[in-house]
Formats: structure tokens, sequence, C-alpha cells
């Protein structure tokens, strides 16, 4: 039970407790006052209803989705050491913190990057990915069966429920899949374009 709701329902408890009491120890009931107790008792039992429907409430948590992937984490051994750390680093923090389930970087026309649940498909960047470069930004894709062309993405596994494509700038693509529709967070956005756009400064060096 939530702390609010809680005060909610003691406080309408109590709101009604004293109206109880002011009408049977009133030495004379006339209309006003019956009207003001009518409505202090509705209101009362308004609160404590409002507030018992409150601990009710409870967000439907997404379910995941069954992806096939095994998990694996594959890193370019042809980048320098510190973009390698980074790299490491941040892609898992990415699928700590997030709801990610894979994460693939691509860039300069190959994959550097997999981790998560990955699969051995080639990848190529589609019309979606070429969209995010264009526009120079993220695209979020909250639910992929609304897209026809979420095909393009089974380079990446097949199936994800969710991603986020992020452009580094014409170079190369960071591509998150989530584990299930509407899963990440505006939180969860910014931080996957803030690393991105670090990596995109180290890897240009």
């Amino acid at each position: 039970m939530y702390n609010i709701s809680r005060l909610v329902i003691i406080f309408g408890g109590f709101l009604l407790i004293l109206s109880i009491i002011n009408i049977s120890t009133s030495n004379q009931v006339n209309p006003i006052l019956v009207r003001a107790e009518t409505i202090s008792g509705i209101a009362s039992i308004a609160l404590i209803t409002i507030g018992y429907l409150w601990t009710e409430i409870k967000p439907k948590q997404p379910s995941k989705a069954k992806l096939n992937g095994k998990e694996g984490f594959e890193l370019c051994n042809e980048l320098s050491e510190d973009q390698r750390n980074e790299l490491a680093w941040g892609s898992q923090q990415i699928l700590t913190a997030t709801a990610a389930s894979t994460i693939l970087i691509y860039w300069d026309k190959r994959v550097i990057l997999r981790r998560g649940l990955i699969s051995q498909k080639k990848f190529t960047p589609g019309d979606i990915c070429n969209r995010s470069i264009e526009q120079k930004r993220l695209i979020s894709l909250v639910n992929t069966e609304l897209f026809p062309g979420r095909d393009e993405f089974d380079g990446v596994l097949n199936d994800l429920p969710s991603v986020i494509v992020y452009p580094l700038s014409n170079r190369g693509l960071t591509i998150v899949g989530g584990w299930s529709k509407r899963s990440f967070t505006n939180s969860d956005e910014k931080w996957i374009s803030g690393w991105s756009d670090k990596i995109y400064v180290l890897l240009s060096k």
C-alpha cells in the first residue's frame, strides 16, 4: 500500500468518525445540521473509497517476449584499447540499467559490437536505419509489429518487440533491442543517445 493512500484512508475515516460524534452529541437536530452532516459523511466515504482504489491500481508490467538468441559478446579486435574498454563498459551498462535485450554497434559499414542476445545473421541497415541517419535523430519503435519494415532488424535478433535506433552521424548506428513492447523510457533514450554521442567521438579518432 502506498503511504499517501494510507493517509487518505485514515483522514477519511477520521472525518467520518468526527461527523458521527458530532451528530450523535448534538442537543438539537435541524435541517441545516442534517445537510452538513450528510455532505461531510459523503465526502469522508469518498476519501476512503479513493484511498482504497489507489491501493488497487497497479500498472501492468509488460511481459517479456521469448527471444531466440544466445547470450554473447562480440567485439572487433581492430579497435584501440580505449575504444574496446568504452564499448565493453557502456554496452554492459545499457544491458543492466535498461530493458535492453541486445545491443549492436554498426560503424563504417561493419558490425563492431554485438552483446546480449545475439545472432550470427548479417546485419544490413534498411529504410528505418537510413532514415535515422538522414534525419540525424533517434527513432524509437515501441512496438515493431506496427512497422512493416521491422524485418531489417532480424539481422540484430529475430522478432524484437521494440527497438531504438540512434545514428552515429553518417558513419554508423547504435541499435538497442528491448525485451518487450514499450519497454524503453525517456531516461533510457537519453542514456543511449548520450553514450552513442560519446562513442562517435571516440571512434572518430
